[in-house]
């Protein structure tokens, strides 16, 4: 199979290359406070086309968490696809996502396990949003059964290097 030349939005994965800082908050649920956390993310390419976000975090009511997300795109479907795995769950989210018009923001769909517990799945929707070359957030929601979507965390990234 040839490989084709990295296109734009191969490059524009690009611009979330180096070593980030992050707060997050998290919501716990009805009537309990927020949890927040702190960690670090270094991405770096996997060559032209595709881009490994490796974190680390603290994870609500403690301990360390590890994260790998990974993303590219996909010219011929026209959309990113990715994936994002955790060491707190044995769960892999797969993503197909868009950019939207100004190149700001990053949506990522995905299905996974509900927070309900009962075995069903629900739809996911990781939002990342370029705020300047060194900052971002990342967003996720969780589509609810009244076809609204909730936000239940909020990530701020900062960049170190």
């Amino acid at each position: 199979m040839m490989n084709p030349e990295p296109h734009a939005l191969h490059r524009w994965l690009h611009q979330l290359l180096g070593d980030w800082t992050c707060t997050s908050e998290a919501d716990m649920g009805p009537g309990q406070p927020p949890e927040r956390g702190t960690g670090t993310e270094q991405v770096r390419a996997l060559g032209d086309y595709w881009v490994l976000c490796e974190g680390t975090g603290t994870m609500p009511g403690g301990g360390e968490a590890r994260m790998l997300m990974t993303l590219g795109y996909d010219p011929a479907q026209q959309v990113f696809r990715g994936s994002w795995v955790g060491s707190m769950m044995a769960h892999m989210f797969v993503y197909s996502g868009t950019l939207d018009a100004d190149q700001r923001v990053l949506t990522l769909e995905t299905e996974g396990p509900s927070f309900t517990g009962d075995g069903s799945t629900t739809r996911y929707r990781d939002t990342i949003t370029l705020l300047s070359p060194q900052e971002r957030t990342l967003t996720s929601a969780g589509l609810q059964p009244d076809g609204q979507w909730n936000t239940f965390m909020r990530a701020s990234y900062r960049r170190v290097g």
